[in-house]
């Protein structure tokens, strides 16, 4: 049997956890001198509510060596799918401890990715291993998918970017002025963040820009599965899903939302569309 595992990162839905047998190791998210396990000790609306009241800025980190080691204690053959090596240390701590162990293959893999990016990767793996591939096969097969994962969300504000030190003060009050709401994508080929656009006014304009973005992509999308995640805007959630699905027929559109971990940098009312494309 072939196992495949992933990080909370992943921002996988419980239902999906169970239905594809995965499991999860817990980044920690810490806020003041308090820290937490994502998922399992704390969600994501506890989070914001606990930031409200403390005024504490979030701190994320991944496991530690001995976390990962008892993680992968399984009697069976290990693909473990984790975090962007850009974003975390988590994937280089994960394939030093898989290196090091004798009694089994344990085969860790660079998602060059974040959120449900990552989550499309580890649902192709388990495509792959219920098709009955090999170990070997199912590596490969990810490995091909990983450059054409597009991941882009939207900012709803700048508050916990400038407070985690990823913007300037500056930007932080001229986007609260002019109501901009970033556009981040991520660079599935090399596993790095950049603003992809910046989009000025209502949330509205913003919402619609990602459809256009998605319509604009279509003839070269997989429509076998795509994900709306987001940060606690279930209703910007259900619109963009129910939008997606009067452009296109999706196969699989899952709505999911996002771990402490991402909710940390990303703070509330982040919402993004997810999606492969094809080759």
């Amino acid at each position: 049997m072939i196992e495949i595992l992933t990080d909370s990162c992943s921002d996988l839905s419980p239902e999906l956890i169970s239905q594809y047998h995965l499991r999860q190791i817990p980044f920690i998210v810490t806020l003041g001198e308090t820290s937490y396990l994502d998922g399992k000790t704390i969600n994501t609306h506890q989070l914001f509510e606990k930031v409200k009241e403390s005024g504490c800025t979030p701190k994320t980190a991944a496991p530690s060596p001995a976390a990962f080691e008892e993680f992968f204690d399984s009697p069976h053959d290990i693909i473990y799918i984790g975090i962007s090596s850009k974003m975390s240390a988590g994937h280089e701590i994960a394939s030093r401890v898989a290196q090091a162990q004798q009694k089994r293959r344990i085969h860790a893999i660079d998602s060059h990715n974040l959120s449900t990016g990552i989550a499309l990767s580890v649902l192709t793996a388990c495509d792959l291993r219920d098709q009955g591939c090999s170990f070997d096969e199912i590596i490969a097969g990810v490995e091909a998918v990983i450059p054409r994962v597009y991941t882009t969300f939207i900012i709803d504000k700048l508050d916990y970017l400038y407070k985690g030190g990823r913007c300037t003060s500056m930007e932080h009050v001229m986007g609260s002025i002019l109501k901009i709401h970033p556009v981040i994508e991520v660079k599935a080929d090399e596993g790095s963040m950049n603003v992809k656009e910046k989009i000025s006014g209502s949330r509205k304009k913003a919402l619609q820009s990602m459809l256009v973005d998605f319509k604009n992509h279509l003839p070269n999308i997989d429509l076998k599965r795509v994900f709306v995640t987001h940060t606690g805007c279930d209703a910007d959630a259900e619109y963009l899903k129910s939008e997606l699905l009067n452009i296109t027929p999706i196969e699989n559109i899952s709505i999911t939302t996002a771990g402490c971990t991402v909710a940390s940098h990303a703070g509330p009312d982040t919402i993004g569309i997810l999606y492969i494309l094809k080759e």
